[in-house]
This record gives structure tokens, C-alpha cells and sequence, in this order.
């Protein structure tokens, strides 16, 4: 039986066990899951937040991270500015990034989520609104939410991966993890 975990990653921690390439040690998994001969199933960016999962299971881990399985991944994203629902279409529609065009996106403004504290907090702007989107995709390119909400003129203050496929990082505290069944 494969080994599934459900980490709710901190902002600041990178998505890897170690860091031998900076002369600084930043934080790692190792810091926070005290499971052997688990890895992660794709990656999460060091500024952002929220449900990384790790296993033990080469398919598995497969399934989850390669693009050509379409597993949805759902961010719940704060940005700067108050869009109208036509501001979201082009996310909808797809979004020309330098790598190629996006698939098209599932996008929602929702209320502001009830979320652990981020450390450290964004910045706020008195004098520019910020706003919550809901943002599901199916694919994984580097830095994806984050270049397509600023291709749109709507850079990302904050951007926490709420679930990939039936998982969630619901109940799970930041910088805690829970064992499922695979």
C-alpha cells in the first residue's frame, strides 16, 4: 500500500528535503515531515503556500505531478485590484504566457477565506484594493498562477494551493501533514 501525505506547506519552505545550493540554510521539508522514503509529488513554489503531497509510490507520484494527467489544482489567490468578471475572461479563455499559451482556467471571485496567518504577512496598500480568487488548472508550469493573474494585470499578494484532486488542505494546520490512504 502506497504512502500518501497531505502537508500544509508554510510560506518560506522550499519543496525539497534538502537545499545544498544556497550558502544560507532556508527551510525545508526535512524541518517539518519526519517520514523516510517519502517525496514530493510536484513542487511548490518557496513563496507560496498551502497542500504539497508526498508519497512512496513512483505511479502515484506520477499521476499527481505529470501535466498529462490533468489532475486539477485549485489556488486560492489574493490580488491587487478589484476586478470586474470580465477582467477574469482572459484567465478563462487562456492566457499568453513567454512559455505558450495557458489551457483555459477555472475562475471565481470569492470572499477573503478563513486562512492560518501568512509569516511573514503581505503587504498592504492603503490607497490599492486587493480581492480573492478562486483559480483551478490542470497543468503545472513554473510559476503558473502567479504569470497568468500578471498577464492580467492582477499581481498575486498571496497564493495558497487549496487542493489537488479530491485532496484538500482543509483541517491540516500550517506546517503539519496527515497520512491517507493512497
Amino acid at each position: 500500500m502506497a504512502r500518501l501525505l497531505l502537508f500544509n506547506k508554510p510560506f518560506g519552505v522550499l519543496s525539497q528535503f534538502t537545499d545544498k545550493n544556497s550558502p544560507t540554510q532556508r527551510a525545508t521539508l526535512s524541518q517539518f515531515i519526519d517520514v523516510k522514503a517519502v517525496y514530493p509529488a510536484g513542487r511548490l513554489d518557496r513563496d507560496s503556500e498551502g497542500l504539497l503531497l508526498l508519497c512512496d509510490d513512483g505511479r502515484l507520484q506520477a499521476r499527481i505531478a505529470e501535466p498529462r494527467f490533468k489532475m486539477p489544482k485549485t489556488y486560492l489567490v489574493q490580488v491587487e485590484g478589484d476586478p470586474a468578471d470580465e477582467d477574469l475572461e482572459p484567465l478563462r479563455q487562456g492566457v499568453l504566457l513567454k512559455d505558450g499559451m495557458t489551457l483555459p482556467a477555472e475562475v471565481a471571485r470569492i470572499d477573503a477565506p478563513e486562512l492560518w496567518l501568512r509569516d511573514p504577512p503581505i503587504r498592504v496598500r492603503q490607497s490599492i484594493p486587493d480581492s480573492w480568487l478562486s483559480i483551478t488548472i490542470c497543468e503545472g508550469r513554473n510559476r503558473q498562477v502567479r504569470r497568468m493573474t500578471a498577464a492580467v494585470g492582477l499581481p498575486t499578494l498571496r497564493l495558497v494551493r487549496w487542493s489537488i484532486g479530491d485532496w484538500t488542505a482543509e483541517g491540516i494546520a500550517r506546517g503539519e501533514y496527515r497520512e491517507v490512504a493512497a
